[in-house]
């Protein structure tokens, strides 16, 4: 079976790594201070779950623990709700969506499964690490 962790992973970070140019070079000029800000947060956090992803993903590599796969694809989901929402609130006005705001609630849900990530994490570790 194929693994698709490295791949969502390449994605995730090419995403990042784009939104953040776009960020910095197109929409600096046309969102407010507070918007560009929650932006700014979005492509910061899917950076840092995108690397942490991967480092997750080598702990499964090595461990074989599916609590590693799982935390694996908590962040990605995370990913996706709490940095997706927050590109989308962000430029909701810029592209004429207004409706966007119904995105709100879905950011905390983001953090939450980032939240969830990081202790099943802790979890794994714990079964993996308690002898050494």
């Amino acid at each position: 079976m194929r693994d698709n962790i490295p791949i969502f992973c390449g994605v995730s970070g090419l995403v990042a790594v784009s939104l953040g140019a776009f960020g910095a070079h197109f929409l600096a000029e046309r969102l407010s201070d507070v918007q560009l800000s929650a932006f700014k947060t979005g492509v910061n956090y899917q950076f840092i779950h995108t690397l942490a992803c991967m480092i997750v993903y080598l702990f499964y590599k090595r461990s074989g623990k599916p609590a590693f796969r799982h935390t694996c694809y908590i962040f990605l989901i995370g990913i996706l709700f709490f940095s997706g929402s927050l590109y989308l609130l962000s430029c909701k006005d810029i592209i004429g969506m207004e409706f966007l705001k119904i995105m709100g609630p879905i950011t905390p849900f983001g953090g939450l499964f980032f939240i969830a990530g990081w202790g099943l994490f802790c979890f794994g570790s714990l079964k993996v690490f308690k002898n050494g």
